[in-house]
């Protein structure tokens, strides 16, 4: 796609068609209440959601692309003058109330922009999604993969969200005579506070703000901005840190809990403080081991030692693996699932990066691409040749007496599939293109 068609999660001017993908800050930057470059297209959650993130933005710029239907627009080619036509479709990215992915389609070819996205193995949504991914690319080839690259490392490995979320209400109900704060951003982690909230049949406190945003979303009964009535409190993640946590204890016992698959050095390091306060250093949050003799990083944990489950950091805080974001095994299947030609990380600035292309750059290429879209075919393909070869072999062994031969099935090996050039010549004799010839020469 040339530069100066379509921008997502980037506001700078130049684009004729602006996409965002969902209202976490760091895909908003540069968006603001007097922003005017040009359409805005996102979806109906997200738009509902704008005013509370962007009071007073001329909301006739919003463009809402319903989930799950192709869309076109009408836009010019820069180079040429000329007029052409993209297809979008919105698909659920499970990061957040309102996050999408984008998959577009145009002259240019077929490109999938995930945003920030949980790609967990099972439930229903992510067996929808899959169908909707499969169903929308047919037997397009995914040119270009823009991919959601934030725990692209084998290291990272969370349980679902379900899991964590039980970690979650077993650490509050082991300290019943304890307040509690959790850590959460402006939008998301809603299903973990509803699970807490109907596990124990309790409100929730959350600020003024996100009391609104969770009645937009629709959720009445299960939070409140009364201090009283509850003892688990849902607070922004900038005002979660020890000197906090060490203030609210000279008043009462409180424990705080991050739900964040980010490990938590990894935040650390970002601009000149940290996570939890200036109580526990950079330095020290970035080992990989901590001593139990260091007297600044007592009763800490390495998370890469076991990322699947809860960790208690300090005397007051305990780190959850409560993901929005895929783990490095989801990542694979879903690469595995695609085959694209060419693979993109959206991720360049975290302590955690890697260029995806270092662990799945087998899994892309044109080879692949054909691969997925001729699966069904060459799996059925696969089937009958070893129905052929089991009765070949049959027959070889009733006539070996005779003859002392066997017949001999002619097989090609495509892409690690063992497939007859009798199956192959059949299928290019009908006009199915099979490959260069060099895939199957």
């Amino acid at each position: 796609m040339e530069s100066g068609m379509i921008s997502v999660d980037k506001w700078s001017s130049g684009s004729q068609a602006y996409f965002l993908t969902h209202l976490h800050a760091d895909h908003t930057a540069g968006l603001s209440c007097t922003w005017r470059r040009g359409p805005l297209f996102c979806s109906p959650l997200t738009a509902k959601l704008f005013p509370c993130k962007f009071p007073g933005f001329d909301l006739s710029l919003l463009r809402i692309l319903d989930i799950g239907c192709w869309h076109s627009l009408s836009l010019t080619t820069p180079s040429t003058g000329s007029a052409t036509t993209v297809f979008v479709k919105a698909i659920d990215a499970h990061h957040c109330p309102g996050s999408v992915m984008y998959l577009f389609r145009g002259e240019f070819g077929c490109m999938l922009f995930t945003g920030d996205f949980r790609w967990e193995t099972t439930g229903y949504g992510v067996e929808n999604g899959r169908t909707m991914l499969l169903d929308a690319l047919k037997n397009e080839t995914l040119d270009t993969l823009y991919l959601d690259n934030t725990y692209c490392n084998p290291r990272y490995s969370f349980p679902s969200r379900e899991v964590a979320a039980k970690q979650v209400v077993d650490i509050i109900t082991s300290h019943p005579k304890h307040e509690v704060i959790i850590g959460i951003d402006s939008v998301g982690k809603e299903d973990l506070l509803l699970y807490i909230s109907r596990a124990l049949n309790i409100k929730i406190w959350v600020w003024p703000e996100r009391l609104q945003i969770m009645h937009l979303l629709g959720f009445h009964e299960n939070f409140t901005t009364q201090t009283s009535l509850t003892r688990v409190r849902a607070v922004p993640c900038y005002s979660f840190s020890i000197e906090t946590l060490e203030g609210l204890n000279t008043l009462c016992p409180t424990i705080g809990v991050m739900p964040s698959g980010l490990p938590w050095a990894m935040k650390a390091v970002k601009g000149n403080g940290n996570l939890f306060g200036s109580s526990l250093s950079a330095s020290c949050l970035k080992k990989e081991n901590y001593s139990k003799d260091s007297t600044s990083c007592s009763k800490t944990h390495d998370l890469g030692a076991d990322s699947g489950s809860a960790k208690r950091y300090h005397e007051y805080i305990y780190v959850v693996p409560y993901s929005d974001h895929s783990c490095f095994s989801e990542i694979q299947e879903f690469i595995e699932l695609l085959r694209p030609v060419k693979i993109k990380g959206i991720v360049a600035s975290s302590s955690c990066y890697i260029d995806p292309c270092y662990y799945f750059d087998h899994l892309c290429g044109t080879k692949q691409a054909f691969w997925r879209i001729n699966r069904k075919q060459l799996e059925n393909d696969e089937e009958i040749c070893e129905v052929e070869a089991a009765e070949i072999k049959a027959a070889a062994q009733v006539t070996s007496t005779v003859t002392g031969r066997k017949r001999r099935i002619d097989q090609v090996d495509v892409f690690g599939i063992r497939v007859s050039r009798v199956s192959l010549l059949r299928r290019l004799g009908c006009g199915v293109k099979i490959a260069d010839s060099e895939y199957y020469s």
